[in-house]
């Protein structure tokens, strides 16, 4: 995801003005539309509200916004921390964060499109390499006070409710997949409702009310914090996984590359 249109985004959301939002930045109005045209495009879903005199986020945007915050906020620390550096970094380093499903990210690697990622299921693949990042539990999110929330319930209490899915390839599908078969089951016979193919489209909809979804607890903390999702157990589950760094197999690695995930480790 272009942390530029992200910025742009926010800008308009903190200004609620397109023009007051490129006065910020310091470029054109126009730019600033493109860029979040540009994104609402890539999202397929409509992000700012422009009917009425002030420009205000939709639903989506306003999940977007508190997540772009964060993107942004580690893009600028990644920056200082680099320029900062006794290594002889360069500080005209940019750094380019793209959000995809696992097998994009490995296959991406793989073809040196990119030097490194960080995914949630270790896929074999004989052009990668992987290690260890972080351990990441994976929890069942629901909307706040629902009949769940809090709770541990049974598989067949699960079966009752409409259960929101990542799509296929995503590293938290694969290991609820995994953890049900070794439970006796398969995701199928939850007969899920939705199938969606964007993290923050996932928890969006958990907490309009459509349902509930197993995710990333990392991935919620904030929400966790706001009380606009809650979690609860599924008796027999206990879902976690292996967060990896995965690179090309025989590449070396650059100083910037070594410099983001000293940086991120630090930080964990």
């Amino acid at each position: 995801m272009d942390t530029r249109q992200l910025a742009a985004f926010c800008a308009v959301v903190e200004r609620k003005s397109f023009s007051q939002a490129a006065e910020r930045l310091g470029v054109t109005q126009p730019a600033v539309s493109l860029q979040v045209r540009s994104l609402e495009k890539r999202l397929g879903r409509k992000l700012l509200d422009r009917s009425g005199r002030r420009v205000e986020p939709t639903e989506a945007g306003l999940a977007l916004y508190r997540g772009a915050q964060r993107m942004l906020a580690l893009e600028g620390q990644l920056i200082d921390e680099l320029e900062a550096g006794e290594q002889g970094e360069n500080p005209g380093v940019a750094v380019s964060l793209s959000i995809s499903d696992t097998q994009s990210v490995v296959d991406r690697v793989a073809e040196r499109e990119l030097e490194l990622g960080v995914v949630g299921a270790a896929r074999r693949h004989r052009g990668v390499v992987f290690e260890p990042f972080f351990r990441d539990e994976v929890v069942l999110a629901c909307p706040p006070g629902h009949r769940f929330a809090g709770r541990t319930i049974s598989l067949d209490q699960l079966r009752e409710e409409p259960l929101i899915v990542m799509q296929e390839g995503a590293g938290v599908r694969q290991v609820i997949e995994d953890e049900l078969r070794r439970a006796g089951t398969r995701l199928r016979d939850l007969e899920p409702r939705f199938e969606l193919g964007l993290q923050e489209s996932v928890k969006s909809a958990v907490a309009a009310g459509h349902g509930v979804t197993f995710i990333s607890r990392a991935a919620i903390e904030a929400d966790l914090a706001a009380g606009t999702l809650e979690t609860a157990r599924v008796k027999g589950l206990d879902p976690a996984r292996e967060i990896s760094v995965v690179r090309s197999a025989g590449r070396s690695p650059t100083r910037a590359a070594e410099a983001f995930l000293e940086f991120a480790r630090a930080r964990l």
